[in-house]
């Protein structure tokens, strides 16, 4: 486990916009709660609560990944309009101490779906 420093600095802040998440045109997750991650030098995510997601779209994988920062990844697929789009979302089910504002949180890949900020 490392922790955020000036070497590797990581900040989470509420993002007071209104935060949309659509695959195909499907609304997977909105919220007005969203967390903005800094981290380095990678572009700022978004982590979205779990219950302004809707997880009957979602289907855990097996995918697994690991940060020293954050902690142990977990992967969902979403399905929309009848297709998968495979591993588009993790999660920290239980990220490390530093990291714990992410716990319940949702991140997903702007490659595979579309976020945006909304008014």
């Amino acid at each position: 486990m490392k922790l955020p420093g000036p070497d590797h600095p990581i900040t989470i802040t509420p993002n007071p916009k209104r935060v949309r998440v659509t695959a195909d045109g499907v609304v997977i997750a909105e919220t007005t709660h969203a967390l903005t991650l800094k981290e380095a030098n990678y572009p700022a995510v978004q982590y979205v609560p779990r219950q302004d997601a809707n997880m009957a779209l979602l289907a855990r994988t097996e995918r697994t990944t690991h940060c020293p920062y954050k902690g142990d990844a977990s992967y969902f697929s979403v399905k929309a309009n009848g297709k998968t789009l495979d591993n588009a979302i993790w999660t920290y089910e239980t990220p490390f101490p530093a990291m714990a504002e992410i716990s319940g949180h949702l991140a997903f890949y702007p490659d595979k779906v579309k976020i945006e900020e909304v008014a």
